[in-house]
């Protein structure tokens, strides 16, 4: 019998014991007992339960209990060592398009943490067991964003930290604070923060660059109607997402009420991510079809000097195609444009699935009511916490800015903080 006949023979039975390492073994053993190929266990399995098989174009790894597959081709090219990426800027060396599409491994071997793959040119590539598992394709389905979603009731009962102004200026331990909370909830306050743009400005900073846009960069306005847009009046504000007729909405909002003299004005703040999850667990159908359908945004200004026409498309509901998990909520039915982007035998039921989203935006339970006062600064993930108002009387001054998100998680990481 020849060799190949011997390791086909050998293949299709590990297939057949797929849910036995050490039978996989044995098989080998068995059809070719002099040859050591395919399906391999390295020396210590009870310390990191590692073994792997070869297949025609990618290996399948198992280790701790998750079984990953590799592309050969995404190994050689992630391959970390000297001649392949500059450890000192973080950036690979290697020419991808140099790599063989058919290249396949000639020996693997592994010992407690590390696995090492000898390619057909002896280059060889090693990787950390716990490396592969975080950037494995099934890992990162497994691993999920840590966001808490809250509605009223679990909002009240979590334990928000006080952070001033002063400790947040002074302490990166303030700051690291600020951010976990900011991160996991999407919202988060500064207090005793001096009633004025600079101040604010200042704060702001300290969390990430301002992103300046059709707004300026810090804004400050009142019920004038100076922009020609609905915030500046003083009519209720349904909830909604700011900018969703940028095509990239901007990631982070901070507002500061400098003064009000009158009466009203509280602000609604309310979980996006929170009720759509709700929507996708009464309604898979309904909350896929959200995140399928683009849908413009439009912003059509003409007053005084303020000449701006903006246009951002995308879907209400923004997911990661490969673990489906939420990023973004585009939702907000002031700046919603005519719907020209869906044909008709889909339109009416993208109604119905934004009226169910709509329906569970609008419960009591998942609002909580803040009034701004001087002194305290919010910061809203404009990406996930949808904000909105009460009417209000008297004058009525508040100053913020928007965020560059990248650069807020850039803090983020830079503390410490996993995102």
């Amino acid at each position: 019998m020849s060799l190949n006949r011997l390791l086909r023979l050998g293949v299709q039975q590990l297939k057949i014991d797929a849910q036995g390492s050490r039978r996989w073994q044995g098989r080998i053993k068995q059809f070719l007992p002099t040859v050591a190929v395919r399906w391999c266990q390295h020396g210590v399995p009870d310390s990191t339960n590692c073994s792997w098989l070869m297949h025609d174009n990618h290996l399948e790894l198992k280790y701790s209990d998750l079984v990953m597959r590799f592309n050969y081709v995404w190994l050689r090219d992630h391959c970390r060592s000297a001649s392949c990426f500059n450890s000192k800027t973080n950036q690979r060396s290697l020419d991808t398009a140099q790599v063989d599409l058919a290249i396949k491994p000639i020996n693997i071997r592994s010992d407690n943490d590390t696995i090492y793959i000898t390619w057909p040119d002896s280059h060889m590539t090693k990787f950390k067991l716990s490396w592969l598992t975080k950037h494995s394709f099934e890992g990162q389905k497994q691993s999920l964003s840590n966001h808490i979603l809250w509605n009223a009731a679990i909002y009240k009962e979590a334990q928000m930290p006080y952070i001033t102004y002063n400790a947040i200026m002074e302490s990166d331990e303030e700051l690291k604070t600020f951010l976990q909370t900011f991160l996991l909830y999407g919202i988060s306050f500064i207090e005793e923060v001096p009633a004025s743009v600079k101040a604010t400005e200042d704060v702001a900073l300290r969390v990430g660059l301002i992103r300046e846009s059709i707004y300026g960069r810090m804004w400050d306005f009142t019920s004038d109607f100076s922009r020609g847009d609905t915030a500046y009046t003083k009519v209720a504000l349904d909830r909604h997402i700011d900018t969703t007729y940028f095509q990239e909405p901007c990631g982070v909002q901070v507002f500061h009420c400098l003064r009000h003299d009158g009466t009203g004005g509280r602000t609604l703040l309310e979980d996006g991510f929170n009720a759509a999850e709700n929507v996708r667990k009464q309604s898979p159908d309904k909350f896929d079809l959200l995140t399928k359908v683009p849908i413009k945004h439009e912003y059509i200004e003409n007053v005084g000097e303020c000449h701006n026409h903006m246009i951002g498309i995308g879907p209400i509901l923004n997911v990661h195609p490969w673990n489906n998990e939420l990023y973004m909520i585009r939702y907000n039915n002031y700046d919603r444009a005519v719907i020209s982007t869906v044909p008709h035998d889909v339109v009416h039921q993208w109604y119905i699935a934004h009226r169910a989203l709509t329906t569970e935006l609008r419960k009591p339970e998942n609002e909580i009511w803040v009034k701004l006062k001087p002194g305290k600064v919010l910061f809203v993930d404009n990406w996930r916490v949808l904000h909105g108002r009460d009417a209000f009387t008297g004058y009525r001054k508040l100053c913020g800015c928007y965020l560059v998100r990248d650069d807020v998680l850039n803090t983020a990481r830079f503390l410490g903080i996993e995102t």
